[in-house]
């Protein structure tokens, strides 16, 4: 048809990567600055006095899941702030692809049936769903972009000592 761009049979269109390098990457980044930030508000303000109202098992699992929280939030922040550069020409996406070798997008949290879940506050766990879901969308468009295992997404699970002193005290608090 007459006006319409040529069709190339075989190249795939990578949305992902055309959301990322293109005016529509904005509202991502500014979702997850948000997110970034509406955290640390809740964390350094409501969060600390709900904390204190927690069981010990609770308030164990709460900690456990603020540093989870900020390390999900952290890394995602790393990825959109690597992106915002590639886009902006700060940065090529060589270099990109390179320093985003050190984020990881595979935080995971604690399952919901964890002892202690169901105490956890409903805005600290709205946190937590966000986090995780916007965790993956970064993850698939990362994936889609530059292959998938490229941050931390491998099957292949690096060990996390934090994670691990985390399962260590959960399970001694649980025993205890």
């Amino acid at each position: 048809m007459k006006g319409e761009a040529p069709v190339s049979i075989g190249q795939p269109i990578r949305l992902a990567e055309r959301r990322v390098f293109s005016e529509s990457f904005k509202p991502l980044y500014n979702e997850g600055m948000s997110l970034v930030e509406q955290a640390a508000e809740y964390l350094d303000g409501p969060g600390r006095a709900e904390a204190k109202a927690l069981s010990r098992l609770a308030a164990t699992l709460y900690a456990a899941e603020s540093m989870r929280l900020t390390t999900r939030l952290m890394q995602v922040a790393s990825w959109l702030l690597l992106q915002r550069a590639a886009n902006s020409g700060e940065m090529t996406r060589d270099q990109v692809a390179s320093e985003k070798s050190k984020v990881k997008l595979d935080t995971p949290s604690a399952p919901t049936e964890a002892p202690g879940w169901s105490e956890m506050p409903p805005a600290f766990l709205d946190l937590i769903h966000r986090s995780l879901s916007l965790q993956g969308l970064v993850r698939r468009m990362d994936d889609e972009i530059y292959g998938a295992g490229g941050s931390g997404s491998s099957g292949a699970q690096r060990s996390n000592p934090v994670s691990d002193q985390i399962s260590l005290l959960n399970t001694a608090f649980a025993r205890g």
